[in-house]
């Protein structure tokens, strides 16, 4: 917000009043920052099922309760009930802020309204809270360009381009199957848009050929990123379009659990073995089985997403909002969740292959050699 030099004139209570009045985008709890050590911030995270939510939800309790807050970290097990459920307690709690890794990003419209009416800041964690104007901050990675990597993760393992984006040596026809996230998550479509912005112009061109011809995102769609779901999808799509022989070159993942259930049906299916290699198949989150995986040459590549990172981003923005300061951010034109453009920080990521995987992610202490054997 940028305001007239008249302000410097106004007294400390009528500025306070005045940016409780700019709109939520600079919502704070207490614009004095002089009660809010110690205060309590209510963290809620999707499931602990996936190991990069207890990572996510273990790295911001720490930084916060390192600075002093107290900090109710919940796990909602993929339940949308529960996770609503959740924050509605941390609010009678007395919680001064709320982070928000949210299940389904368009579930949480009236329990956000709660806080607004409790001048109770809201940052989304990672997934962008939707159809709401009561977020107030968007901690994330650049998820379109997330899905480019993973789009040219397969390309250059199906070697149709080199490591330079170069032509490779691959002419093709390949054959590829295309899995999406949940339809409910709103980095999904981005993932799966970004990867079919490299991939489209290949399979425009015959090179790269979707045999089942499932193309859509809809269509593709894993419903809560489900590792099951996407394995009786994958031998679903093996026993109605690959029963005569042919086989799969690559299939486009966008989460290592999905790739886990891929892979599990491939295999099932006689991948794997001498005569009949392992399709090219990406994933995302680095988590611990996927990167065994792509060290045993099955898996074949992840995107890695550092959550130390994000959760540094993320109490960096809590803190400021928490002493009435405006956080950082990067991004304040990408990120409209159908009510409002949501100011974001945006974070990098790594790919990680059998060629860095040591590098990137043992060297750096994500991980110690130990786990990964």
């Amino acid at each position: 917000m940028k305001f007239p030099k008249i302000v410097a004139a106004f007294s400390a209570a009528a500025l306070a009043v005045s940016l409780s009045a700019c709109g939520s985008a600079e919502k704070t709890v207490d614009q004095k920052g002089g009660d809010t050590e110690g205060a309590l911030v209510g963290v809620t995270m999707p499931t602990k099922s996936s190991e990069r939510w207890v990572h996510d939800g273990d790295n911001i309790k720490k930084a916060l309760e390192d600075k002093g807050y107290k900090v109710d970290l919940q796990y909602a097990e993929n339940q949308i009930p529960t996770q609503a459920n959740q924050l509605e307690n941390q609010i009678t709690k007395g919680a001064k802020l709320l982070i928000v890794a949210s299940i389904d990003g368009k579930a949480l419209s009236n329990q956000l309204e709660q806080a607004k009416a409790q001048n109770i800041p809201v940052i989304s964690y990672d997934r962008l809270i939707l159809d709401s104007p009561n977020v107030d901050y968007y901690a994330s990675f650049d998820n379109f360009k997330v899905g480019v990597q993973q789009g040219t993760s397969l390309l250059t393992g199906l070697k149709v381009i080199n490591a330079d984006g170069s032509p490779g040596s691959a002419t093709g026809p390949l054959n590829i199957e295309l899995f999406g996230g949940s339809p409910d998550d709103n980095n999904a479509p981005f993932f799966f848009k970004g990867a079919m912005s490299v991939l489209q112009p290949h399979i425009d061109k015959g090179t790269l050929v979707v045999k089942s011809g499932q193309k859509d995102f809809d269509i593709a769609a894993t419903l809560r990123w489900d590792p099951a779901t996407a394995q009786r999808r994958m031998e679903d799509l093996i026993t109605s379009t690959y029963s005569g022989g042919e086989k799969i070159a690559g299939v486009l993942s966008p989460y290592d659990g999905i790739s886990i259930g891929i892979l599990s049906a491939l295999k099932s299916s006689g991948y794997g073995t001498a005569g009949q290699p392992w399709p090219i198949v990406t994933g995302q989150d680095a988590e611990v089985a996927s990167v065994k995986s792509i060290i045993a040459g099955e898996q074949y590549a992840t995107v890695h997403k550092d959550t130390r990172k994000l959760a540094d981003v993320t109490v960096k923005m809590a803190e400021s909002l928490l002493k009435g300061e405006k956080p950082e951010v990067n991004n304040e034109t990408d990120y409209n969740n159908g009510k409002k453009v949501v100011p974001a920080y945006l974070l990098d990521f790594v790919a990680i292959d059998k060629s860095n995987w040591e590098k990137e992610l043992v060297e750096t202490g994500y991980y110690t050699a130990d786990e990964l054997k």
